[in-house]
């Protein structure tokens, strides 16, 4: 009287094996590194700031900050650069702040490498001047300066 049918034992079968599963969706952990690039086609003009890796295959104009940074063979960059890590295998026109340095064979360096270490390889061309530092990606402290004028004006600088 209260039994099921047998289509609908039938049906309550069928449900319960049709079930699909869906594909888990990979979610990329906390701790996996970010990586950027610019690619060869793209122009930027500003201040790049990163907290992973980031190439560069493109032009960029202007400061570049991240933990490690690749400039990539006929990528160019005018600015200053900051980081952990450098590796250039392009043009770099500007000051570089970087703990571990090096230059492929293909860079073109001009201007002034402050750092921890320093790789130059056959053929680099470097113009400008190197100088060893224990933390160089620490920016410089700004120290305020002042005196006081004979008319009873304060300068501050």
């Amino acid at each position: 009287m209260f039994g099921k049918s047998q289509s609908e034992t039938a049906d309550n079968h069928r449900d319960s094996t049709s079930v699909q599963t869906l594909p888990r969706s990979t979610v990329a952990s906390s701790a996996a590194p970010e990586a950027s690039s610019i690619s060869s086609g793209l122009s930027i003009i500003g201040k790049i700031i990163g907290h992973g890796a980031l190439t560069i295959f493109g032009q960029v104009e202007g400061e570049l900050r991240a933990s490690t940074v690749v400039i990539a063979e006929g990528a160019q960059v005018e600015g200053d650069v900051v980081a952990e890590e450098l590796t250039i295998g392009g043009y770099v026109k500007g000051t570089i702040h970087a703990n571990r340095v090096k230059l492929n064979s293909t860079a073109v360096v001009e201007g002034d490498i402050f750092h921890r270490t320093l790789a130059i390889e056959e053929n680099a061309r470097f113009e400008g001047t190197s100088r060893r530092q224990e933390n160089t990606t620490d920016t410089p402290r700004v120290v305020k300066v002042g005196f006081d004028s004979p008319r009873g004006l304060n300068y501050h600088f």
